[in-house]
């Protein structure tokens, strides 16, 4: 088997070990190395295959293009003209599959060759293949994960060492867990746009990323963080979906979780993925969510498969999108945060509407925990109180269970 690998950073070299790892068992040859600057790999053992012309790519004969750039345009390019040519792509490219999955599966399935993205969702964690084939059987209904280290390790920092979201968010970058521009991880990009390819994949139509109802962690603060310990929860930044007959609640949010959840256990780099099947129940995936050698390993199980001609069912991206309920239809928890003066007039206000809550804090700040039959109570709770001038500005974090 021939391949060319588009990227030679922290995940490229990583599955080029892997593969030098396992020759004893499979003869996978690499043929070319595309990379920005060859400069840098001079002394490279691979030096003589390393090229910055994507033509000397496509000039050799090779079974699968690996995909391992990054980023929108030029990888998207590239994959077409490979897939258009016959030749076989395996990408860990999640931006891309968000945004042109159904582009590139239709053009993969118009010319016979296998499409392969692992490595998108959860790094190391195998989740997409036992979803397209293992739990075939099964009609998904729900799903919820943590799909973002970078999220993860701010979130555990915060939590567990009182530490600033600023201060905590330098030291991630610092070790390489957040990018220079953390934008797409702080914000819930990342995670919205895996958690659209497990929907899709899930519910067999196309759920698009930017249908979630989004919210990142830039917002939190200490008290937040305090907030949550006196009621004995963490702090998450969760994806979750649900398919309804005619349409598909989900999002992306930081949300409260009991300490003795599952969820709460997963802190660091490390993501989980909950899926809820009407056969086989609950299953759930956990491992590392990124680096070399994770997210390699994902990539080079890709290889095998279409060395081994697996088939594997991803034709539900070419389906019709399907609509994304942003808010919460059933019984929902919400802490609730209020400065204002008018104190009193909000806990009357909040005593008319539902038929339970809690006072959890009193002081500069009036903390409310509100048991809703739906989110939109809740929603329309924060509108009255906005309308009558009771606090101009409120905070509310979900709790889920």
């Amino acid at each position: 088997m021939k391949i060319a690998i588009l990227g030679y950073g922290t995940v490229g070299k990583g599955l080029v070990e892997i593969i030098e790892g396992n020759k004893n068992k499979r003869n996978i040859q690499i043929e070319g190395i595309l990379v920005r600057n060859k400069e840098k790999y001079k002394s490279s053992k691979y030096n003589d295959i390393i090229t910055e012309n994507i033509e000397d790519i496509f000039d050799k004969e090779i079974d699968i293009l690996v995909e391992l750039m990054g980023g929108l345009h030029p990888s998207y390019e590239y994959l077409k003209r490979a897939l258009e040519n016959k030749i076989n792509v395996v990408t860990a490219n999640k931006d891309m599959l968000a945004e042109y999955g159904d582009k590139l599966v239709k053009i993969a399935k118009e010319n016979n060759v296998s499409l392969r993205f692992e490595a998108s969702v959860g790094g190391g964690i195998p989740v997409l293949k036992p979803l397209t084939e293992s739990l075939e059987g099964n009609d998904i209904e729900s799903m919820y994960a943590i799909l973002n280290g970078t999220t993860n390790f701010i979130l555990s920092k915060m939590y567990d060492e009182g530490l600033p979201y600023e201060k905590v968010l330098k030291e991630a970058q610092e070790l390489g867990f957040a990018e220079a521009n953390p934008e797409a991880d702080v914000e819930g990009y990342d995670a919205a746009r895996k958690l659209s390819i497990l929907s899709t994949l899930a519910y067999h139509r196309r759920v698009y990323w930017k249908d979630f109802y989004l919210e990142g962690i830039s917002n939190l603060d200490m008290k937040d963080m305090d907030y949550a310990k006196k009621l004995g929860c963490k702090i998450k930044l969760v994806g979750q979906s649900k398919k309804n007959k005619e349409n598909v609640t989900g999002f992306v949010r930081p949300v409260l979780v009991d300490n003795n959840s599952l969820l709460s256990k997963i802190d660091n780099e490390y993501n989980i993925v909950v899926l809820n099947g009407n056969s086989v129940g609950e299953l759930s995936f956990v491992g590392k969510g990124a680096g070399k050698e994770p997210t390699g390993s994902a990539v080079y199980a890709d290889l095998i498969d279409i060395f081994d001609k697996r088939i594997s069912n991803i034709d539900s991206f070419m389906q019709e999108k399907i609509e994304v309920e942003k808010t919460i239809s059933n019984n929902c928890q919400a802490l609730l945060r209020f400065k204002s003066p008018q104190k009193e007039e909000i806990i009357k206000l909040i005593k008319a509407c539902v038929d339970e809550f809690e006072i959890v804090e009193d002081n500069d700040e009036l903390v409310i925990m509100v048991y809703a039959n739906s989110e939109y109570e809740i929603n329309n709770i924060l509108c009255l109180i906005r309308d009558k001038g009771y606090c101009k500005e409120s905070r509310k974090l979900l709790k889920i269970s």
